[in-house]
């Protein structure tokens, strides 16, 4: 299937303000993007580059006044629901490659000296592995109330544990401590989810927040605000937590005047058979 996937922000800056922007499609996905375009109104000159976590950033100096970012593409998705393996099991920290060991330690949202303790009372009981790791996405998805007044930006997973609301990204930052603290790598992601498969949502569209948790020998998707398979999950960036994958970081003061996002099954769009590069790609994956 195809999805159509998007955004229209508008900032409007005091003076010329240097920005980072963190909300192409993540490189993994090059591939199956079938048409995109972005944009800056008024036009700026735009530069690319991969950041340590392999996300690809955007460098622009923004004009003072009203500037609008956007973005309109289409993406090619297998269809398929979050792959499940329940028989994935813990790699002990000794064994685990060192691109894992960062998503271990804790971080500017994830304090994970803190909720150690609690951590280890609530699951240390349970067998090591798949089942754990859903254990604590079932806690969080229903110990933390989701309301999107709840949020906000300096709120971290210690907050999150004792304040028992929060958005997606808090739900991600609390399910990600606990792992750590656990000793199971986890890393923080970012990215466009439709409402593909599921009944229709009148909230408006927005950005998502997930995580991935390293088990075995490979990164497994969970979602402890959904807490549920979903399909056509985008990525766009990953990290340690919220603050590396900021979709804009600005560099002096900006107001937010407007925010649009798309992420939907494009039903108007015929999809060809699949070629010989497709299926390669879909049996790699």
């Amino acid at each position: 299937m195809f999805i159509r996937y998007g955004y229209e922000i508008v900032l409007t800056c005091p003076q010329e303000t240097p920005l980072v922007c963190l909300m192409d499609i993540h490189p993994d996905r090059a591939a199956d993007i079938q048409s995109e375009t972005v944009s800056v109104t008024p036009y700026r000159p735009q530069s690319v580059f991969i950041d340590m976590f392999g996300n690809k950033a955007r460098r622009l100096v923004a004009p003072a006044g009203d500037v609008t970012l956007a973005c309109s593409g289409l993406i090619y998705d297998e269809g398929l629901p979050d792959r499940q393996n329940f028989i994935a099991v813990e790699t002990p920290v000794a064994d685990l490659p060192p691109f894992a060991l960062p998503f271990l330690l804790g971080s500017r949202y994830c304090e994970t000296d803190r909720l150690s303790q609690q951590a280890w009372g609530l699951f240390g009981h349970i067998s090591p592995g798949w089942g754990r790791v859903q254990a604590i996405m079932d806690f969080v998805h229903g110990h933390v109330t989701f309301g999107y007044e709840h949020a906000r930006a300096t709120r971290t997973a210690f907050e999150t544990f004792h304040e028992r609301v929060g958005v997606c990204r808090d739900f991600a930052h609390l399910a990600l401590t606990l792992c750590r603290c656990m000793n199971i790598p986890a890393r923080y992601v970012n990215g466009y989810l439709g409402d593909i498969g599921v009944p229709y949502n009148p909230a408006p569209m927005d950005f998502n927040a997930w995580i991935e948790v390293y088990l075995g020998d490979r990164w497994h998707t969970f979602d402890a605000r959904h807490n549920t398979p979903r399909i056509g999950r985008v990525v766009i960036a990953r990290g340690r937590d919220a603050a590396d994958t900021a979709m804009i970081s600005s560099f002096g003061p900006h107001v937010l005047k407007s925010f649009k996002v798309v992420t939907e099954e494009a039903k108007d769009v015929i999809e060809p058979a699949p070629t010989d590069a497709r299926q390669a790609l879909t049996a790699v994956r």
